[in-house]
């Protein structure tokens, strides 16, 4: 492999003498920005061997440097050849630090607009102004060198039915419009390939682990829209399904269609755009309002049909982790330890079992040991598989995408008898997890003001853990969805009925073990005796919390009594779909402590 990156590497420094260029950016990104990358677009995997989700390198005439955040310094050693780049921390030295500091004045900078936020381009632009030339390339050098690039996956367009999404396109697209006119914009650019698919009512498979279709779209102040597609793509009914005023084009149509918006008021969200469409209106004198994509908050807010749908799809995940979980403890039981790849595997089979499954919804972190320690582990990029050990913990973070919703689920396992410092931090976990669980909040609380909630237990005894709380999940959509999260990071969004966030505190020791549970929540009202308008959440999430890494002494009355709750709900919602050693398994996992 380090061969054929080398070879790759000289053809691309070759394009770049050629062209007169001392250096090019080449980020994970797509022009479509978003966090799941088709197979044809891993243009930064060709160049570097680098198989992460986030990172980039700038290669220059006669130097290459890779950069990626903390997730990654491990396996980028192990992927990216050190004889050819260099590795640099992404957050503490960016790539535009990196060249300021080692291209001499004058430089040349090769950037492909596509591959780039409007946000990022212009700050890149504002930093290196009089120091390096950034020069927009027409075409990206890695697709013309790319000899045996993968074909674009097109798949079949599947239309929502009514009973599924509970709106028809054309009132959503009515609803959109409606918040286009307050802006007082004649148009909205819409670049997120979920928010189209959520608008539109339709999904697909062309991006693993997320059920949409690559497109792009414009919808007008009148609720008029212009999707750009391949035509060929579209079934005979679409035009029923979506209603009046969708047109469809070919993505080539796309730079004259925003051309013709020249005069007019156009929202664009400058973070999850490319840089290329900022250009091209701004060059036909378009008026661009840099606002947020009009379509996050609304599908951030389930309507009563996705709120079952969600409950319902999470019922059925259930039975495949109490299938999972009741299977490890057998094999355990018999002395059979298994290493991350089967066990990975062995619950994608039990999930395949329903067969409404479309995809996970991410690549399953399947954690043995000290593996753990590293909350975005990914077993499949390891040189060797980790396997099970007696006496230790195993974490397993995994959902599926079914039509009806998007389930994320993290459990912890008890392999053996964990010591008595993992039952300690295992509890601690589940304690914050109550904790936010059963928090009561007024209309207009954040998820940044609920964090503490998660965290106080650990903080308590000296320990925290290094990511969010919780994210937003889609319907059938994006497992990591936007605009709410629950942080310490300032998010200034309300919490609102109808929205579903992960609830996942955990514990980190390097080198020794992981802890983190996961549930998803959906946000409901609650009736109180006041005048406040008080908000809760509903844990969606149909799955045992393995007790046995539980220090009780450590939980309250209080704290009991939710966790008894929580697994009577369980057993009263998946047991009537498992049988045999699984339902009884289910009854034991499930008893009240």
């Amino acid at each position: 492999m380090h061969k054929a990156i080398s070879e790759r590497v000289q053809q691309l420094r070759q394009w770049l003498v050629q062209h007169d260029f001392d250096a090019i950016i080449i980020p994970h990104e797509d022009e479509f920005l978003g966090e799941y990358i088709p197979a044809h677009n891993e243009r930064l995997h060709w160049i570097t061997g680098f198989a992460g989700s986030a990172g980039a390198a700038v290669i220059t005439q006669d130097s290459a440097a890779m950069f990626v955040d903390g997730r990654y310094t491990v396996q980028v050693t192990k992927q990216v050849p050190g004889e050819l780049f260099s590795y640099h921390h992404f957050i503490q030295e960016p790539p535009i630090t990196w060249l300021q500091q080692n291209m001499p004045a004058g430089s040349r900078l090769a950037i492909d607009p596509k591959m780039h936020s409007a946000t990022w381009y212009q700050a890149a632009q504002n930093k290196l102004d009089g120091q390096i030339e950034m020069i927009d390339v027409e075409s990206n050098p890695i697709d013309m060198l790319w000899s045996d690039r993968p074909q674009t996956v097109e798949s079949p367009l599947r239309l929502m039915p009514l009973d599924i999404v509970g709106q028809p396109s054309q009132d959503k697209r009515n609803n959109i419009a409606q918040l286009i006119s307050q802006q007082n914009a004649d148009a909205a650019l819409l670049t997120q390939i979920d928010s189209i698919c959520w608008l539109l009512n339709i999904r697909g498979l062309d991006v693993p682990r997320l059920p949409a279709v690559l497109c792009h779209a414009i919808l007008h102040a009148d609720s008029s829209l212009e999707l750009f597609i391949n035509p060929e793509r579209i079934p005979s009914e679409f035009g029923q399904h979506v209603g009046k005023g969708v047109t469809i084009s070919s993505p080539s149509q796309l730079e004259a269609s925003l051309s013709s918006l020249a005069g007019k008021k156009v929202i664009v969200d400058p973070n999850s755009s490319n840089a290329w469409f900022s250009q091209v209106l701004q060059s036909n004198h378009a008026h661009i309002i840099a606002s947020n994509d009009p379509c996050l908050l609304p599908k951030a807010v389930k309507n009563k049909t996705e709120s079952q749908g969600m409950i319902n799809c999470h019922v059925r995940d259930g039975v495949a982790m109490a299938k999972f979980l009741c299977w490890i403890d057998s094999e355990v039981e018999a002395g059979r330890l298994h290493d991350e790849d089967t066990l990975s595997n062995q619950l994608h089979d039990f999930r395949k079992q329903d067969e409404s499954l479309a995809d996970l919804s991410f690549d399953t972190i399947s954690a043995a040991g000290s593996n753990a320690a590293m909350c975005h582990y990914n077993h499949a990029d390891q040189i060797e598989f980790g396997k099970l050990e007696l006496n230790s913990l195993y974490l397993v973070d995994s959902g599926g995408q079914y039509p009806d919703g998007t389930t994320d689920i993290t459990r912890t396992v008890a392999i053996g008898e964990p010591s008595t410092f993992m039952k300690q931090q295992f509890t601690l976990v589940l304690k914050g997890h109550i904790a936010l669980a059963t928090a009561r909040f007024p209309v207009g609380t954040t998820g940044s003001q609920l964090d503490v909630l998660a965290r106080q237990y650990l903080w308590a005894e000296g320990y925290n853990y290094d990511h969010g709380t919780g994210h937003g999940v889609g319907h059938f959509l994006s497992v990591h969805e936007g605009p709410q999260r629950i942080s310490p990071a300032y998010n200034g969004v309300a919490l609102q009925a109808g929205m579903v966030l992960s609830n996942e505190p955990g514990y980190y020791r390097a080198n020794e073990f992981g802890i983190r549970i996961e549930n998803l929540e959906l946000v409901t009202e609650k009736q109180t005796q006041g005048d406040l308008s008080i908000l809760g959440f509903e844990s969606l999430t149909r799955c045992p919390i393995d007790v046995r890494a539980i220090e009780r002494n450590l939980l309250t009355t209080g704290e009991i009594d939710w966790l008894n709750q929580y697994h009577q709900k369980v057993w009263n919602d998946v047991s009537p779909f498992v049988d045999d050693e699984v339902k009884e398994w289910l009854k034991q996992a499930t008893l009240a402590i």
